[in-house]
């Protein structure tokens, strides 16, 4: 074994110990600390007996154990904790020496760190790092940002963890400056998010409104698995609808309807607000988990307001390819929706991102890798400037194709009273996309009667601002123009 270690990582929780096992099985030495040092024994004479590793019972230790530039990789819980191991870390490193922040921070948090950091004379990286514990141990999507410079000094060792598409491609590649990598992340996410309750949408109208088991079920998602919608999420739905718990049923239909979450939803959302982009079908799915957190208050409501009583009436199997391409629709929604959200943060912190790069790293080892995403790299590899992924000719023919189903799935589901948030919204946006005249023109009207907020007027040139007197009884003053 090397005397001193090519990375050192703090944190041993579960991302932490099987990344490092991954790592090491790629010919690296690894130091590894945690801050209950019992852990830092028990990984040595467990997982990691007779293997490159250097355990480490203080940070000093852990320092002091690696090649120079130092690069030292925290997967700690966001917040607080990475600011206060920060602080421990500095005062240790010398100049040029990296920290890396493999959690799942907050972006803004890393533009902060990344600033501060660099004016210590070190180096920062923030990464995200997705694909839960299998993808640390065989390959996760990796999405580095923070300090350029750093780049070089770890790009060997993340290029040769990540997963690879089917041309040993890594999944990983630089993203940005400062929060970048944090921030696409977020958005991957948020992402995640949307696919999710698409796909528990789906399932519940096969339940409710087609009356299917779940067998029943696994048997279409394994179906849709070898076509356009083939994906891990789909692959992951298909075999939990087939487990069955120790008396032989579905283990699904035992598991509380109250989802939890993160905040890298919520956080995403937040951005979009923020940007002004309407990210509308992960808003919704962020909405679907609040509302099924209120368990008790549904309850309640299901014994006392009344509903329509649901019945399927037409062709079965003409509903459920319906469904797939509803699915698939909203899909493309919720990605074209996340990818406007990363050009307008593009814009507006300065990053230079690689969208299709974007696109192929998240082809392998995350959660929302799919055949999918090979189409995204394809439409931004023959038009880099492409402004909207809607707008790109073979997702512009696949969302038309789909649409006529995608209503019929909607509207189905509305008369018989099953919620479909994320389908909904994402049809809604589709057709405020495509309308060349939205009556935003009211909206106006009505803000500048009620509060003298101004409107432009189609027969004059953008950026001229008027007011009117409705009512007679007002005055001329007008309110200051300006935009959230």
């Amino acid at each position: 074994m090397k005397k001193l270690a090519d990375i050192g990582l703090i944190g041993l929780a579960v991302m932490g110990e099987n990344l490092v096992l991954n790592m090491e099985s790629k010919g690296f030495t690894v130091a590894v600390y945690n801050r209950t040092v019992e852990k830092v024994d028990k990984f040595i004479n467990g997982r990691g007996a007779g293997k490159n590793f250097i355990g480490a019972h203080s940070l000093k230790e852990l320092v002091d154990s690696l090649e120079r530039p130092r690069k030292v990789m925290m997967l700690v819980k966001a917040g607080q904790p990475v600011d206060d191991l920060i602080e421990q870390l500095i005062p240790l490193l010398d100049k040029g020496d990296i920290i890396i922040d493999g959690g799942n921070s907050h972006f803004p948090d890393t533009n902060r760190r990344t600033k501060y950091v660099e004016s210590k004379g070190l180096l920062y990286i923030g990464t995200g790092v997705s694909g839960g514990e299998e993808g640390a141990l065989k390959g996760p999507s990796m999405m580095p940002g923070g300090s350029p410079a750093a780049w070089p000094y770890v790009k060997d060792i993340f290029q040769a963890v990540a997963a690879k598409v089917e041309d040993g491609t890594p999944c990983c590649d630089w993203v940005g400056e400062n929060g970048a990598g944090h921030f696409v992340k977020m958005v991957h996410n948020g992402i995640e998010y949307g696919d999710m309750q698409v796909i528990n949408e789906a399932y519940f109208l096969m339940k409710e409104l087609l009356g299917m088991t779940d067998d029943e079920q696994h048997e279409v998602f394994k179906k849709w698995n070898t076509g356009k919608l083939d994906s891990y999420l789909i692959e992951i739905t298909r075999d939990i609808l087939a487990f069955k718990d120790e008396d032989g049923t579905p283990l699904v239909e035992k598991i509380l309807d109250t989802a939890g979450q993160k905040g890298t939803g919520k956080w995403t959302v937040d951005a979009a607000l923020d940007l002004g982009i309407p990210l509308t079908l992960i808003g919704e799915s962020v909405f679907s988990r609040c509302l099924s957190a209120q368990k008790d208050l549904r309850v309640e409501a299901s014994k006392v307001i009344s509903a329509p009583k649901k019945q399927f009436k037409g062709d079965k199997q003409q509903f459920i390819d319906d469904l797939e391409n509803a699915i698939y629709a909203s899909k493309i929604v919720s990605y074209a929706q996340g990818y406007d959200l990363m050009m307008e943060a593009a814009k507006e912190y300065g990053w230079n991102l690689n969208y299709g790069g974007i696109a192929l790293m998240w082809r392998g080892g995350c959660i929302i890798r799919s055949v999918f995403l090979g189409d995204i790299k394809k439409a931004f590899d023959k038009n880099p400037n492409l402004r909207h992924l809607l707008l790109d000719p073979f997702f512009k023919e696949q969302v038309e194709s789909a649409q006529e189903g995608w209503r019929r799935v909607c509207a189905v589901a509305m008369e018989n009273g099953i919620p479909v948030p994320a389908m909904a919204s994402a049809l809604s946006y589709f057709d405020g996309f495509r309308t060349e005249r939205l009556p935003a023109n009211l909206l106006q009207a009505q803000r500048d009667y009620f509060g003298a907020h101004t409107y432009e007027r189609i027969d004059r040139p953008r950026g001229e601002f008027f007011h009117t007197n409705w009512t007679g009884r007002g005055g001329d003053t007008a309110s200051t123009t300006y935009n959230v």
